[in-house]
């Protein structure tokens, strides 16, 4: 094994999650991190272990792998309490989004994989990807010069009902649909995030809007922003109760309300300047409150009037503001953008590996090591980050990208495999070795 100094003070957040696993696998998974940061390529899990300097241990490395896929519950909450709760200092709210997306796979050897719908079809215009899909939550950061950041933090394994006779039998999860595994990722969020006294809020695509996923939500005192169906079967408020009224106050009211004729009529409508998307953008919109069965009561609905038509938003507090929804709804844009960032920056869902346990364990590692990049270059300046002396075509009013703080990250990571190896003292073999090292890392 090449020469390795002491982790690096960042990197220490690797030792924190690799302490959870047996002491055996601990050191692997520590190297694990350091190698998926430092990977270069397709970044399978064979470029981390190259980057990695692992060698002779490759297969044990394989099974730390799937050894964390069986603890990402305790990793993603020591993650939250180490790396992301500095990061929370002034924030009156917890505010987290939901949503699936797809890493495409091949080989029928994969347990998992299956036959999916593509949300993003792109040119040559795939309805279906093969591969998995994952339920994600993340954490909605608002950065003060960079906008929303989505930090990924856990994530739950959709396997169709179909696809489930392909798992052995001795580690074949129990079937679970998306929303099922939604609410199981609140639950964890209400578990281990409740500490910091902050109201929970979960934004998520109108296609977690049922009652599956609004009611438990509910009873867990969540607070939930989405689209609302244009044909939503909405009733009014209820009314006040009479005098010697008998029997349980109304949740319904009887009036339906119909948000075409809502959304089509004149009166009503008001314009506002949102803070959206990071920047002041001017809304013609309109707002109310109603009933809606799905999410077990009272909701405050929010139409906007768009160039192509209207949309529908709403929120299960009624005392939220405008402001709020769609604040919410503009920064869950910022999943989207991690999921790409991810899968190609990052390498999510390139691993290679076949087992249930170990793609689990390989996927964490990619959201994990995303999320520690940012919370990295957190409280750094543009100018630590970024280099735009040699690129003069590029925007300067551009907020930096993952890439930009991936590569920055690994530059200190050099730079403190070269102060650590002056330090040292160290003989002429480790130099030779650490200077191989660094030559990998480069190449």
């Amino acid at each position: 094994m090449p020469f390795s100094p002491t982790t690096p003070a960042p990197c220490q957040w690797f030792s924190h999650l690799a302490a959870l696993l047996d002491a055996r696998s601990a050191p692997r998974l520590v190297r694990l991190f350091l190698g998926a940061v430092l990977a270069a390529g397709r970044r399978t899990v064979t470029s981390w272990l190259r980057a990695a300097g692992i060698t002779d241990e490759f297969r044990p490395a394989y099974t730390t792998v799937a050894a964390a896929g069986k603890r990402t519950d305790l990793m993603a909450a020591r993650l939250a309490h180490s790396a992301l709760k500095p990061m929370l200092a002034g924030a009156d709210r917890l505010t987290l989004g939901i949503d699936d997306t797809p890493t495409e796979r091949y080989g029928p050897e994969v347990e998992g994989a299956g036959v999916h719908h593509n949300p993003t079809p792109g040119p040559a215009a795939s309805r279906y990807v093969y591969g998995h899909v994952w339920v994600v939550l993340g954490w909605l950061a608002r950065h003060p010069a960079w906008g929303t950041i989505a930090l990924p933090l856990l994530a739950r394994l959709y396997v169709r009902q179909k696809d489930l006779p392909r798992v052995p039998p001795d580690h074949r999860p129990a079937f679970r649909t998306k929303l099922e595994l939604a609410v199981e990722l609140v639950r964890w969020a209400v578990t281990w995030l409740g500490f910091l006294g902050k109201p929970l809020w979960v934004v998520a695509d109108g296609a977690y809007a049922k009652a599956a996923f609004l009611k438990p939500l509910h009873a867990l005192g969540v607070t939930v922003v989405s689209r609302l169906r244009k044909d939503a079967a909405l009733c009014s408020v209820p009314g006040p109760r009479r005098p010697g009224q008998r029997g349980r106050t109304r949740l319904y009211g009887e009036r339906r309300i119909d948000l075409a004729k809502r959304a089509g009529q004149g009166r009503g409508w008001r314009v506002g300047r949102f803070d959206l998307y990071g920047r002041p953008t001017r809304k013609t919109y309109k707002t109310f409150l109603a009933t809606w069965r799905p999410a077990g009561g009272l909701i405050r609905v929010v139409l906007v009037r768009e160039p192509h038509g209207w949309l529908a938003f709403f929120c299960t507090d009624p005392a939220a503001t405008v402001a709020d929804i769609l604040g919410c709804v503009a920064d869950r844009f910022g999943l989207e953008t991690a999921f790409r960032d991810a899968k190609e920056v990052v390498g999510a869902g390139r691993q290679q590996v076949r087992f249930l346990w170990a793609n689990v364990g390989a996927f964490h590692i990619c959201l994990w090591t995303y999320t520690m990049t940012e919370a990295w270059a957190w409280g750094r300046s543009e100018d630590a980050l970024v280099d735009r002396s040699a690129s003069p075509w590029d925007d300067p009013s551009r907020r930096p990208s993952h890439a930009d703080k991936r590569r920055a990250w690994r530059r200190e990571l050099l730079g403190e495999e070269i102060r650590a190896v002056l330090r040292a003292a160290p003989t002429e073999a480790e130099i030779e070795a650490a200077a191989k090292r660094l030559i990998q890392w480069a190449a």
